[in-house]
């Protein structure tokens, strides 16, 4: 597995070689990059992956670097979208996807923000992040769930990657003989969206929320 990411990772790709040599610095400050508008498609999960991989460090040391970088990330996202609002948004994303998002944001909140968050897959994920900021977001709300989200996202990958690398492979070539696993996966991330929804209508109708504290 190693192997295999390492030559994804190798060809044509010299600038993420740069933050995989610098380790857990290089892991921290990828982290921090993935929160912001510019795409990474995936370098945190990868690079995670091939530094577990290495033994260089134990496993929840990468997790906890990873979850304290993405969370320095999306809260620096959330300030500059806060203090330029939309139009800093229609700026960077463009004005009909930003209104797109701005509107589910606004129905769905804490559930969209643990959706992209949690689930390892591609999802303009700072944009989320803008929309919160440009919203009426309670930022305390919105710094707790990344890092709970973020943390068990990287933490189960970190952990999935130290105990079960050999056979990640096994698990692609043959998906149908996992499909139980597959199943609590997915059970356990709709458990997850829902838990964010509940919580986000709660905060609406709790009295004297600040969005700006």
């Amino acid at each position: 597995m190693l192997n295999v990411l390492l030559q994804a990772a190798n060809r044509g790709h010299s600038v993420f070689s740069i933050f995989r040599h610098l380790g857990a610095f290089g892991l921290f400050s990828l982290t921090i990059l993935d929160s912001s508008p510019l795409p990474t498609f995936g370098g945190p999960d990868i690079l995670i992956a091939i530094l577990v991989s290495t033994h260089r460090l134990p496993w929840y040391e990468y997790a906890v670097v990873a979850t304290v970088g993405s969370t320095i990330g999306a809260y620096l996202t959330f300030r500059m979208a806060r203090k330029a609002g939309q139009a800093y948004l229609d700026s960077r994303f463009g004005t009909a996807r930003v209104a797109a998002f701005l509107g589910m944001f606004r129905k769905w909140g804490t559930g969209t923000l643990v959706a992209s968050t949690a689930i390892p897959f591609p999802f303009p994920t700072s944009l989320v992040f803008a929309a919160a900021g440009a919203s009426e977001y309670h930022l305390g709300r919105y710094l707790s769930v990344v890092a709970i989200c973020r943390g068990v996202r990287y933490a189960g990958l970190a952990l999935l990657v130290e105990h079960f690398g050999r056979h990640l492979m096994r698990v692609v070539a043959h998906p149908t003989q996992y499909w139980g696993w597959f199943m609590l996966f997915a059970a356990v991330i709709l458990v997850l969206i829902g838990g964010g929804i509940l919580v986000n209508r709660r905060f609406l109708t709790a009295p004297g929320m600040d969005p700006d504290s």
